[in-house]
């Protein structure tokens, strides 16, 4: 837990440092879970998004986008659910005073089983070296199953417990736990009681012809209100989706684990429109497609896992997260649900307006089910994030850190360097710069040794430094060096273009799904 610890430590610290997040009106003291993306950070996260972007909606002819407004009339959140059954399971400590989710608190509990197992399995393959058979010993070994098991029934139970609203088993479960609160170990624990998660604000001119809004706390809604604008303008036929991209808030009272959640973060959502009765078909090829798009990117395989779900929101009939090894452990980066038809039916019953589909081939009217994906894209920046910072020991005895994001997402694909800043040098730089930055993102350094220029360019994540040197003088030739190997090779300045394109084309990402 220490080793997490301190690792979660060096993102946060490394991403302010390096021009990534910054704390929101820190020279006023911060305010808490609500996060600035700086110079370097709403580069990666834009491209993320464009990443994002391109597989969903650029690559299916049969989904389109969509930007709905973040105001929504009220009666939206009345049909959605969301101003009955959006709630929280909170509990406060009498000691400390402190206020946690109580669900998050059994979860953290379960972690720790899983942590165990892991250590288990460390033990095990020092024990038995290269014999070690790692699937064998998960299926087989007492100690592990009984782990397993143990969490198993405790997640069933609460997700029982919370799905009945029974939420004096929820303090029961802690109390049998045994769960202390992680402040002050105090097991002195109020009732469980749930807490409504969406900001209220006013609109209008003036306090007596105002109406209550909320800020929206998802963007689904906004695609589901305008599915029969979509379908008709488009002459969409079904199976069809929307995606749409944007701000979501929700009031979190234990907001936490820096970017992870935060009271204002962004969603890419897409929601999937079907025949009835299709809709477990397409949720298991929505899984499988949305894992794919995540290993396209090269963060490890054994990073990522499903968790099905055992309390089933109320609108869905099948529900499971791709799990992310974040530096604090598996945690839900991406939900799949299967949500039936109940957001066009419910909307269709508040508002009095039909959102059906004629099809065709069956000649008959019908209300869609819906299969949605649903990303956290600040959750993706901390798992791309926190994935690629990584501490290199060198041959030479000293070490580097080095950000090894995915050379599509990287916020600068190049940095042009002139070795010294004389002899006509910076100003070929500058041009090859000049001549670059219409394709790509790239940058100019000349401040410093080139060694210490280099350090920099690898602890922002830039997948190539170009050395200008005395040498391009006499041939036009360059020094490319690479920052995952640190290999340097000399090239023509006319092949730089197509060196960087090789490295960084959206094409050549995606084409591994």
């Amino acid at each position: 837990m220490a080793n997490q610890d301190d690792q979660f430590k060096k993102v946060v610290s490394h991403a302010k440092e390096y021009g990534f997040v910054f704390q929101s009106s820190e020279i006023y003291d911060g305010l808490s879970a609500v996060y600035d993306y700086a110079q370097n950070g709403v580069e990666l996260k834009k491209n993320i998004r464009e990443y994002w972007w391109k597989a969903m909606v650029q690559m299916h002819e049969n989904i389109v986008g969509l930007d709905a407004a973040i105001f929504m009339h009220p009666t939206t959140w009345k049909a959605s659910g969301h101003v009955d059954a959006f709630n929280d399971p909170l509990i406060d400590n009498k000691d400390s005073k402190k206020r946690y989710r109580a669900d998050v608190l059994i979860e953290d509990y379960v972690a720790k089983l899983d942590d165990k197992i892991e250590k288990e399995v460390e033990k095990a393959a020092k024990r038995f070296g290269d014999s070690f058979d790692k699937d064998q010993f998960l299926t087989t070994n007492p100690r592990v199953l009984g782990y397993k098991e143990k969490g198993e029934s405790i997640l069933k139970r609460m997700g029982k417990s919370l799905a009945e609203e029974n939420l004096a088993d929820v303090k029961a479960l802690i109390e049998e736990l045994e769960i202390a609160c992680p402040l002050t170990g105090s097991r002195n624990w109020t009732e469980v009681k749930q807490f409504n998660l969406m900001f209220g604000t006013k609109i209008g001119a003036s306090a007596d012809a105002s109406m209550d809004l909320y800020l929206r706390p998802e963007t689904a809604q906004g695609i589901f209100v305008n599915f029969s604008n979509v379908q008709k303008s488009g002459r969409m036929k079904i199976p069809f989706g929307i995606a749409q991209t944007g701000k979501a808030f929700r009031n979190e009272i234990v907001a936490r684990q820096f970017i992870f959640r935060m009271r204002e973060f962004e969603q890419m959502e897409m929601q999937f429109f079907v025949r009835p009765g299709t809709q477990k078909e397409w949720y298991e090829e929505w899984k499988q497609a949305r894992l794919k798009w995540h290993l396209s990117l090269g963060l490890g395989k054994e990073n990522y896992r499903f968790h099905d779900h055992d309390k089933l929101a109320h609108y869905a009939d099948a529900a499971a997260d791709i799990e992310f090894k974040f530096p604090f452990g598996f945690k839900e980066l991406e939900g799949i649900h299967s949500r039936t038809d109940f957001d066009l039916a419910s909307h269709e019953k508040f508002s009095g307006k039909k959102l059906q589909y004629f099809d065709p081939e069956l000649n008959e009217h019908y209300v869609p089910y819906v299969v949605e994906t649903s990303i956290g894209l600040d959750r993706m920046f901390l798992a791309v994030f926190s994935n690629s910072l990584q501490e290199e020991d060198l041959e030479n005895g000293t070490t580097r850190t080095v950000l090894r994001l995915p050379a599509v997402l990287a916020p600068t694909k190049a940095a042009i360097l002139p070795l010294v800043k004389k002899d006509g040098l910076p100003e070929i730089a500058r041009k090859i710069m000049d001549d670059l930055k219409w394709d790509f993102s790239v940058d100019y350094d000349e401040k410093d040794a080139v060694g210490r220029r280099y350090r920099r360019q690898d602890a922002v994540g830039t997948p190539f430094c170009i050395t200008v040197d005395h040498e391009t003088l006499t041939d036009d030739t360059v020094t490319i060096r690479y920052r995952d190997t640190m290999a340097q090779n000399r090239v023509k300045i006319s092949e730089l273009r197509g060196i960087i394109k090789e490295e960084v084309d959206v094409k050549k990402w995606l084409m591994k799904m």
